[in-house]
């Protein structure tokens, strides 16, 4: 209410209203959008701290097992896949180990909250010839892999109808989150089940968070995710 020089009081006129609810209107339109950059972010941090983490488990597990790390699950049933066997060597233990209740498996940022697993292994093995070859039930030893810091081990999961949400370690499934050819890669246009895209392309800006193999985490550009950084040959 206004006070008026006779002393008598009156309320706020409809342009005043109409002036005030248009200044909140546009301070939400240029605030708004800053906050969800600002939250966007804040997950994208968190998505590479959870790699980096992953990072020192598998450093960890490494020195316990001759410098051999784990590669791509594939259709192997007799071996354990990754994400359980770095369990042990986590600083976030699991609750009845179970991987599910260790949250640095999940990208904050993945789109479908049931995804038990926001990222996807290096299963590319180079056989000695221009083409793909799966690295299934295989391992490889870090001593052995040339320029590391080049090579990524673990990156963002792509979402999509044709990308399996897996619920459980022992979801048939499992063998689709190994990258081993081509059109795995970001820049695919294939969307199938077996041969689509598993690199997301757009999780973070136009890109992805990646862990390298000297256990170094960065943002790349999808369009700059080559297949010479996924094989760990010369």
């Amino acid at each position: 209410m206004l006070q008026t020089s006779a002393g008598e009081r009156r309320g706020f006129t409809l342009i005043e209203l109409l002036v005030v609810i248009a200044i909140i209107a546009l301070l939400m339109g240029i605030l708004l959008p800053a906050l969800s950059r600002v939250r966007k972010q804040a997950k994208s941090v968190v998505c590479r701290n959870n790699l980096k983490q992953i990072g020192y488990g598998v450093n960890f597990y490494a020195e316990n097992f001759d410098q051999f790390i784990p590669r791509g699950h594939g259709s192997a049933t007799t071996i354990e896949p990754w994400f359980i066997l770095f369990m042990p060597y986590l600083a976030q233990k699991p609750i009845d180990d179970d991987y599910r209740s260790v949250k640095i498996f999940r990208c904050p940022s993945y789109p479908d909250k049931k995804q038990t697993l926001g990222y996807v292994i290096n299963g590319y093995h180079n056989p000695g010839h221009p083409k793909y070859e799966q690295s299934s039930q295989r391992t490889s030893k870090l001593t052995e892999i040339h320029r590391p810091g080049e090579k990524i081990y673990l990156a963002d999961n792509e979402d999509g109808l044709w990308r399996r949400i897996i619920t459980s370690a022992t979801d048939p499934g499992l063998g689709s989150n190994d990258v081993f050819r081509p059109t795995h890669l970001p820049m695919s246009e294939d969307m199938s089940i077996s041969t689509g895209r598993r690199v997301a392309r757009q999780r973070h800006r136009s890109g992805c968070n990646v862990l390298y193999l000297d256990w170094h985490v960065s943002y790349v550009d999808a369009e700059d995710v080559t297949k010479e950084q996924w094989i760990l040959g010369k």
